[in-house]
């Protein structure tokens, strides 16, 4: 909750302007998403990485100082990213709890990714409808991490579909928790961690040592948040029509949903496959090498690319079914106080 208010208007009030803000930065990003002229905190925070990056890793480093330099690393990046969010925001509230409203409102669309996911995995369904296999490959790889040159359509769609489930956690639900809870300065925590561990996290010969706390902190922010969106989305299954079927999605995320490297990826990925009948992961290759992966879900169907589609309905449900949840919360929160 936003500190500087109390003065204006009391805990109630400063938790009216927080809850205020909570809802028109969910409303911002389902209307607007990420326009690419609009500059983004992200790729500040993702400058900031790459910066430290090239600074902090070089070659001659034992696997012990790329490690601690990796620690060094994660607590740079917190304190750069959460102390000017800090100052700008509770300044605001401090100046006026109004003006604190409309930082915190602007500042929490940034933190969400509903409409981007959407967005862009949308442009993965109209390339393989009318531009074609390559235009679709072209359009994937700039969602996801693995190699894109030798898809299938059916790889292509895949994809698509994985990038949309897992990031129902990490691009909506997750910061959606965070900022419910602690407002933007906790959100843009989150999305700090998130940030670094897409881009150092990788168990491959650069970042296997340096990348490994990042990683780690990732595991345990996206602990509860995971979870809480796999259930979230197998209730929102009773809600979105005959093309999703909520007891297969509980019992696939119950079969299914540590069939992955990282102890939270698999959780919403599990639901989707099995709300949809579709198996989903595999082996999937990285920066040239065969990665081996355990299947999730059963393949009761071929995938398609309307499953693109109905990925983002999934998406879209769970993330209202979470909005709501979250109002209502801060509410009964609101009027204990």
């Amino acid at each position: 909750m936003p500190a500087g208010a109390g003065k204006v208007c009391g805990r109630k009030g400063n938790m009216e302007y927080h809850i205020i803000g909570f809802v028109a930065g969910f409303i911002l990003d389902l209307l607007f998403g990420d326009p690419y002229w609009l500059p983004h905190p992200i790729r500040w925070i993702g400058n900031n990485i790459d910066r430290l990056d090239k600074k902090l890793l070089t070659e001659e480093l034992t696997g012990e100082q790329k490690r601690r330099r990796g620690k060094i690393l994660v607590a740079l990046i917190l304190t750069e990213t959460v102390i000017p969010v800090a100052v700008i925001l509770l300044g605001a509230y401090f100046i006026h709890p109004v003006l604190g409203c409309v930082i915190e409102s602007i500042m929490t669309y940034q933190m969400l990714a509903t409409k981007c996911l959407k967005v862009e995995s949308m442009k993965v369904y109209q390339a393989l409808q009318k531009e074609g296999l390559e235009a679709a490959r072209k359009a994937v790889s700039m969602i996801v991490g693995r190699d894109t040159q030798e898809l299938s359509a059916e790889g292509v769609t895949k994809a698509a579909v994985e990038t949309v489930a897992e990031n129902t956690s990490d691009g909506s639900i997750a910061p959606m928790l965070y900022l419910a809870m602690g407002g933007p300065i906790l959100g843009f925590l989150y999305k700090a961690v998130n940030t670094m561990d897409s881009m150092v996290g990788y168990k491959n010969d650069r970042y296997m040592d340096f990348g490994r706390a990042a990683a780690k902190l990732d595991d345990v922010v996206n602990y509860l948040p995971a979870r809480i969106s796999a259930r979230l989305m197998i209730f929102s299954c009773h809600f979105l029509g005959k093309a999703y079927d909520a007891k297969e999605a509980k019992r696939i995320y119950l079969r299914d949903r540590y069939n992955h490297a990282s102890p939270n990826s698999a959780h919403t990925e599990s639901v989707c496959a099995g709300a949809l009948g579709l198996q989903l992961a595999g082996d999937a290759s990285y920066f040239g090498k065969i990665v081996k992966k355990k299947t999730i879900g059963d393949k009761k169907r071929e995938i398609e690319p309307e499953d693109i589609k109905r990925a983002n309905r999934l998406l879209y449900g769970t993330a209202l079914l979470c909005e709501g949840a979250s109002i209502g919360v801060l509410i009964m929160v609101m009027l204990l106080v």
